[in-house]
């Protein structure tokens, strides 16, 4: 993947870093907004992903890097909902986290998609969603290494749906990029980084911010839990409104393939996956309530920008070919 444009003092000092055209990273990190600060963590997630291009791996490790890492994780993880005090039940979990989805009264933007957008506006939210699902399941992988006994098993079962059960085109990133064929759009991974703004690179992080922390892996169950409990029905949704768009089966097979395979993901997040890990590990159980409230509340962030940019009859993307930030 190709170095992003900077958004930002921190942004641009970090990418110039990687790029060769500077050799220190900045020592104290003052962000220049959202855009800078979540542009700045997405570059450093990426190192522990797929890379980018021309940067040396070893950038992943380097202590500079992981500092300012730290920083930017710090920023982000102060925006998100207080922590709740421990002492949860772990056997009320699974019923918790039905409750939370169940109150869960975010935008409507299934259903704007199913009934109202126009196809640019359908191919905008198909740009914004191609940053995570063309490494869909990735971030949630990163905690099958630290789980063990039923919670591990449960969350090796979903994610083998995910990866197509070893067949390639099965895969939900390649299902994804179906759809993506269809509106004419580019399907290499992270092409449309650029397109983006702050609350789709929020989502985003996120993930990473959960996946990468050992000590976070209650919450990235809990946001795990979150996507699958509210990912059938708004993909019937999705499916729904590109075939009056037009779609043909092709174009919707991601769509189709989530409406089935969720449901029973659902059922096995909530008591095999959750309910197990907090049996196994009480004193975490807070965490994965609180993975699956930061999940919802960052989706609807998200979700209500998208929405308002329509509302206002301008795009939700972001205009790309300007020269990059410099610090």
């Amino acid at each position: 993947m190709q170095l992003p444009v900077a958004r930002g003092p921190v942004s641009a000092a970090l990418i110039d870093v990687l790029r060769g055209r500077a050799s220190k990273l900045p020592a104290f990190a003052r962000f220049g907004g959202a855009e800078d600060l979540h542009l700045t963590l997405f570059v450093c997630y990426e190192l522990s992903y797929r890379g980018w291009d021309g940067v040396d791996d070893r950038w992943e490790w380097d202590p500079g890097m992981l500092r300012l890492r730290a920083a930017a994780e710090k920023r982000f993880f102060a925006e998100l909902p207080g922590k709740p005090p421990g002492g949860t039940d772990p056997a009320s979990i699974p019923a918790q986290l039905a409750e939370i989805v169940r109150e869960d009264d975010g935008p409507g933007l299934s259903g704007y998609l199913r009934g109202r957008a126009t196809h640019e506006q359908f191919r905008e939210f198909v740009t914004h969603r191609s940053v995570y699902h063309l490494r869909e399941a990735d971030p949630h992988t990163w905690a099958i290494p630290r789980l063990a006994g039923r919670a591990k098993a449960a969350l090796i079962e979903i994610q083998t749906d995910e990866y197509g059960g070893g067949v390639e085109s099965r895969m939900h990133q390649e299902l994804f990029k179906r759809t993506m064929r269809w509106f004419g759009l580019d399907v290499t991974y992270g092409a449309h980084v650029d397109e983006v703004g702050a609350p789709t690179l929020a989502v985003n992080n996120l993930m990473s911010l959960f996946g990468l922390h050992r000590a976070k892996r209650g919450m990235l169950l809990g946001h795990l839990a979150a996507y699958e409990m509210t990912s059938s029905l708004p993909n019937r949704s999705y499916a729904n409104g590109l075939r009056r768009l037009g779609g043909d089966a092709d174009a919707t097979a991601f769509y189709d393939e989530h409406v089935e395979a969720d449901a029973v993901h659902e059922q096995i997040a909530l008591h095999d996956l959750c309910g197990s890990f907090a049996a196994a590990e009480p004193a975490l159980a807070g965490d994965v309530l609180f993975g699956a409230r930061c999940a919802l509340l960052v989706d609807a962030q998200w979700a209500t920008s998208v929405l308002d940019a329509w509302s206002r009859g301008r795009s939700s993307l972001r205009p790309v070919g300007c020269e990059p930030i410099t610090a």
